[in-house]
Formats: structure tokens, sequence, C-alpha cells
């Protein structure tokens, strides 16, 4: 079976060579625009691809504002703070995520909480996080607002991080409307889902902030890059002034006003994401076309092939199988690697990663089965 698998991914990419897990394309403007940026002498922070790519984010994912910074990471970074996340508090998150999504709360001193995922859409569960939240918090009212504190480690939890797995939505809605109810921030972590929708609304609109990568693996690229996006007018301000050091304007004069961060995106990244951004409605196309064969393909095999969830629609980022258990998704791994047909298996689970094994976590069986099966095979742009 492993050989036939093959044997097709080899078929659908035309070539018997090394079969990336997935590679950028550069098919547009991306030559001419680099020439454009090196020609204008304006390489840096500032330039006018910057204002062009935050434009066009914009529009495309239905946000009011978008942020350009250096990649998502440090975009999710910022979101925390401006979400008012201190040191010592909380914020909940799943374990099945790329490490960064952990270490961005980590670096303002909070601590990450872990809650299951569903094993559907691979993302954070709405019931699981009810049941956590209803079963293991009270709420505090003070003068600056009402918040829900950790029955056991009587910390603030500030913030939630879902996260839309390998590019299909997670169950925001309904995520969304749980945090309000313990009024607990939602930052959506929607570094591999754009161009992904939820009922029509694209990934990282439902939240307080939603975050956005461009590394060189992503569905459009600017070698590294992230964006945050808003429809906050003063705190999309608010995050472009971070992210330039905290620098006050002036024409002359170096004063800043706050702790900054050299967090901006380059107007030569910049270059590179709006030629890839205008090219992004034929990847999406080109990408679901490549996973409806790939589902075409697995149903007829006892491997399941991961669909986008009923209410949304995915860029299908990376496209994922399931395997009956850790075994035999060993012996897929090492058969496929040695084939020179790359694949992956999903993430080791954050909680089990020994700088985090401390934090607090809820019953983890979905994470804990997932991870044990799940490999993403090769999803680049044929």
């Amino acid at each position: 079976m492993f050989e036939k698998i093959i044997d097709f991914i080899r078929g659908l990419y035309n070539t018997a060579g090394i079969i990336p897990l997935h590679e950028p394309r550069f098919r547009g403007n991306e030559k001419k625009y680099l020439n454009e940026c090196i020609d204008s002498t304006y390489v840096s922070s500032v330039g006018k691809f910057v204002d062009i790519f935050e434009k066009k984010v914009a529009e495309y994912t239905g946000s009011k504002y978008a942020v350009a910074a250096v990649n998502g990471t440090a975009s999710l970074h910022i979101a925390l703070i401006l979400s008012n996340v201190k040191h010592g508090d909380e914020v909940i998150t799943q374990p099945l995520t790329f490490i960064a999504t952990a270490n961005a709360i980590v670096y303002t001193g909070a601590k990450p909480v872990f809650i299951d995922v569903d094993k559907d859409t691979m993302g954070l569960s709405p019931i699981k996080l009810e049941n956590f939240l209803n079963d293991n918090t009270y709420s505090v009212e003070d003068d600056t607002g009402i918040y829900s504190y950790n029955l056991i480690t009587h910390k603030p939890i500030k913030v939630c991080i879902p996260m839309h797995t390998f590019g299909h939505p997670a169950r925001i809605k309904e995520l969304k409307q749980i945090c309000d109810k313990y009024h607990i921030v939602m930052i959506e972590d929607a570094a591999e889902s754009l161009g992904s929708f939820y009922k029509g609304k694209h990934t990282g609109t439902f939240g307080k902030f939603g975050i956005l990568s461009f590394n060189g693996n992503k569905i459009i690229t600017t070698g590294g890059g992230g964006m945050i996006i808003t429809d906050n007018k003063e705190l999309a301000i608010k995050a472009k002034h971070l992210t330039t050091q905290a620098k006050v304007p002036h024409k002359w004069e170096y004063v800043h006003d706050d702790i900054g961060y050299n967090y901006r995106l380059t107007n030569l990244a910049a270059a590179i994401g709006v030629a890839q951004i205008e090219q992004l409605p034929g990847f999406i196309k080109a990408k679901r076309q490549l996973a409806e064969e790939y589902k075409n393909f697995f149903k007829n095999t006892e491997i399941k092939f991961i669909e986008e969830p009923e209410y949304a629609k995915s860029n299908y980022w990376l496209n994922t199988v399931i395997l009956k258990n850790r075994k035999e998704r060993d012996k897929f791994l090492q058969f496929t690697n040695e084939n020179d047909v790359m694949t992956r298996p999903a993430w080791r689970l954050i909680n089990k990663l020994l700088m985090y094994k401390d934090c607090t976590k809820d019953n983890l069986d979905n994470a804990e089965w997932l991870a044990d099966r799940v490999v993403n095979i090769p999803s680049s742009v044929k």
C-alpha cells in the first residue's frame, strides 16, 4: 500500500526526484517588485511595499487593519502584550500546535494552559474548553473589569489562543462565545490558515487579534514574515508603534516612549509578499484541487484523509492523513522519507516538551490520539 501511495504522489508531481513537503512557488511579479524595491533604496522597514502588503492582506481577510511584522511569532507576542498579558498570568492554548504558539506566551512571562482539541478539526475543542473553565475557574471583578481565575493556581486567565491546524478552521465561533462568557480575550493563531474561511468569514477575524505567518513553507511567503490583523484602529496603531521600537515620530530626534521591539517587516520582504498575494486565489484553487485528488485516492484505502469541516472552506495548507496507530505511522514515515517523498508527523505535543511539562493541562486524549497517527503529505502547489 505504501508503494502505491508513493507512486500516486510521484504521478501528481510528475517527478522521480525528491518531493518536498511544501515548497514555495514564485511565478508572478516577485523579481520585478524586488528590483523596484532595490532601485528605490528603501529596503528596510520603510517603503511602499510594506504599506501595499498590509492593505492587500487587510482587504483579502476582511480585516480593517493589518500590521506587518518579521514573523508570526513576533506578531503573536505583540498581540499578547496588547491584550494586557503580564508576568504570572495564564493563557489557554492547545498542545497540538507549533512551538511558537507556546513560546510567545512565555515571552510575556505568562504560562500556557493546555486544553484538548477536537479530532475532526485538530483545533481547540469548545466542549473541552467550556468544561475546563466551568470546573476550574472563578470570577473576580476589579476596577479594570471581570477576570476568570484558575482555581488551583489563583492566577488570572487573560487570553485563549486557538490555532487553525494545518489550515483547517477550528470551531471558532463557538470558542469565541465561550471566551466572551468567561471574560477571556481570544487571539487566533491563523498562521497556517490564510485563505481559510469559517462560514464565509476569514480565519483570524473572530478574535481581538488574528495572527498570520509568511514563513517559507506557508501558502504564500515573504521568506519570513507575519501579520497582525484586527478591527481595532487604536490597537493597530499601537501594534505598529511597538513593532518599530516605540519610536516617537520626529524628523531628527530619537525619542522612544515605551519598551519597543525591532519587529517590523522589511520592504524587501513585503515586495515578495505583494507578488505572492496577487497569486493567492490561484494557489488556493490549485491546493483545493490537489486535496480533492488525495481524497479520491485515499477513500479506497484504510488510511483516512482529513477533509475540511462541513462549515468551513480550507486552504488545505498541509494535507493530512490518519494512520491506524503509532507503529503504522512510523513505518509510513520511514518508508516515504527513505524513498524521497517528504512526510512529517504532527508536532510532539507541547506539554510533553521539557520546558512545558509542568504547565497546567486538562485531559488531552484527542491530542494524544492524533499525535500517534497524524502524518502530513506533500502539499506544494503543483
